[in-house]
């Protein structure tokens, strides 16, 4: 028994510094595709280019990631879990129309700082819209955030149409990502225009 304990505690040992490599590899693969797709966009990321900058094999590559949607979708994923925290702390203490008009605009004030500092997630958008698969995580991950907003405006809006509310806080959510990707495509000035009039059209609907 003792023999045993102590095997299994070697191989233990061994698997940690194993998995922490895994997971640093995984990162600077991450990172090497984030940055190609900084530069050239998704639609000309490459996992031959990804593996040269990383350092490692094609085989090794494909044991982290099979192509390049999974690369796209791992990368969505964790803007999208960083956007879900803050629309959350954003309407936890909505509790009337003056708090729900408030924090409807200074959460899509934060988002489109947020992208404009991270400019890679237009890229991203761009590569899932392009492929069936990856349009419907995205939209699946667009229900959930707006169901997030759908929920402050029910807290508000009592006697509403609760599907009415559900429809149109995903298309305004939806809309909304469309708005802050052109919005960075365009001149500063240009772009900052078109979120301040997405926010004074939608601002009517969500606490008018």
């Amino acid at each position: 028994m003792a023999r045993q304990n102590a095997d299994e505690g070697e191989a233990s040992a061994r698997r940690g510094p194993s998995q922490q490599r895994s997971r640093e590899r995984q990162e600077r693969i991450l990172e090497a595709a984030s940055a190609l797709i900084a530069t050239k966009g998704s639609d000309a990321l490459r996992m031959s280019e990804i593996a040269g900058i990383v350092g490692i094999s094609m085989g090794s590559l494909y044991q982290y990631f099979p192509d390049r949607r999974a690369i796209i979708k791992t990368l969505a994923e964790r803007y999208n879990a960083a956007s879900r925290i803050c629309i959350r702390e954003a309407f936890e203490n909505v509790h009337d129309q003056a708090s729900l008009r408030a924090a409807y605009l200074d959460l899509f004030d934060l988002y489109y700082a947020i992208v404009l500092a991270e400019p890679v997630m237009r890229d991203i958008w761009s590569g899932m819209q392009a492929d069936k698969q990856l349009m419907a995580v995205q939209l699946a991950e667009s229900r959930l955030m707006g169901a997030e907003l759908a929920d402050a405006m029910k807290r508000v809006h009592h006697d509403a149409d609760g599907m009415a509310i559900d429809v149109s806080a995903f298309l305004i959510w939806e809309m909304g990502e469309a708005a802050v990707r052109l919005a960075i495509g365009l001149e500063r000035t240009a772009g900052d225009a078109v979120i301040e009039a997405f926010k004074r059209i939608t601002v009517r609907e969500v606490a008018p």
